[in-house]
């Protein structure tokens, strides 16, 4: 998959076809970044920007929801909130996660599976 740039982010287009991947596609996952009212001075760092890599970290420990999976950017620093509950338990812990777009005081991060290519953003 490439990262297309639109006009408030990144859109994702698949590499074989060149066609575009939509927000529906089963083989990925974008989601809203849940949490973030309450870390919202992580929200704006260059970190978090579009297109930035992120990583996914399982919280097996925390006691609201043994499930939960931390956002934080790629080099572990900043935490920014939560995969949202209904979808953590689904997840392996192997997966990728890039920043799509700021939206709404949120951000919409693209989850895909570990071995997916994600091409540079063009």
């Amino acid at each position: 998959m490439w990262l297309e740039r639109g006009p408030a982010g990144y859109y994702l287009r698949d590499a074989a076809t060149d066609e575009p991947v939509r927000r529906d596609d089963p083989r990925v996952r974008v989601i809203p970044v849940a949490g973030v009212s309450y870390r919202a001075e992580a929200l704006p760092d260059e970190s978090f920007d579009p297109g930035r890599r992120l990583s996914l970290v399982r919280e097996p420990e925390n006691e609201h929801d043994p499930n939960a999976m931390a956002i934080w950017n790629e080099a572990r620093t900043l935490q920014v909130g939560y995969v949202p509950r209904e979808l953590a338990s689904e997840l392996h812990g192997d997966e990728q996660a890039v920043s799509l777009w700021r939206l709404d005081g949120g951000l919409r991060v693209l989850i895909a599976p570990g071995d997916a290519w994600i091409g540079t953003p063009r």
